[in-house]
């Protein structure tokens, strides 16, 4: 009989990251104008080269499997179309302090489906009930209603409004800053 290996707590949130990190490092480094191909070994076949996030995030298998199952989390968005809309990360700022930071980006063409919350939501899951995270912020230009609305769908408050503290596309611009605790999010605060 096949034996499994359970793992709980910290471990188990400590391998889903590494395995959900070493995808989206992999998928990371073929994005922008200094992209990088990426050499992939095939179970069969020759090695193939490519610089195409879908096709690695399908071809990507880890040996440990709980590492495996956070790569799996994530690749299961590139397995249902095929096709990159978007981009939707969570950054673990600080493991002392547990906080986190999600961010996005949407291919304008798809906006106003409801893409970019359902798959922030997702990261908010992952982080408060996957790493235990205590609060996560989210920062945008001001001038991005759509996203504020976003945020504010998933339940974050604006905590901070920043004058003139980014200098973007030659003009200096203010920032918003939302943010939304653990507790918050077990009481439900996304559901709105």
């Amino acid at each position: 009989m096949a034996t499994k290996e359970l793992i709980f707590r910290s471990a188990a949130r400590e391998k889903i990251l590494r395995g959900a990190s070493a995808l989206a490092d992999a998928v990371r480094i073929t994005l922008g104008p200094k992209s990088k191909s990426v050499l992939i070994q095939k179970q069969w076949g020759q090695p193939i080269v490519c610089n195409d996030g879908v096709t690695i995030a399908k071809e990507l298998q880890l040996e440990d499997a709980a590492e495996n199952l956070g790569a799996q989390m994530l690749r299961q968005a590139a397995e249902k179309t095929g096709e990159l809309v978007g981009d939707v990360l969570l950054t673990w700022a600080s493991a002392e302090h547990r906080q986190g930071e999600i961010g996005y980006v949407l291919h304008p063409e798809h906006a106003g489906r409801g893409y970019v919350t359902e798959a922030a939501r997702e990261m908010l899951r992952l982080g408060f009930d996957g790493l235990g995270l205590h609060r996560i912020v989210g920062r945008l230009d001001a001038r991005n209603a759509a996203s504020a609305r976003v945020l504010e769908r998933l339940g974050m408050r604006r905590e901070a409004h920043l004058r003139e503290n980014e200098f973007v596309k030659g003009e200096w611009t203010d920032e918003l800053v939302y943010a939304l605790l653990a507790r918050e999010w077990r009481a439900g605060a996304t559901d709105a």
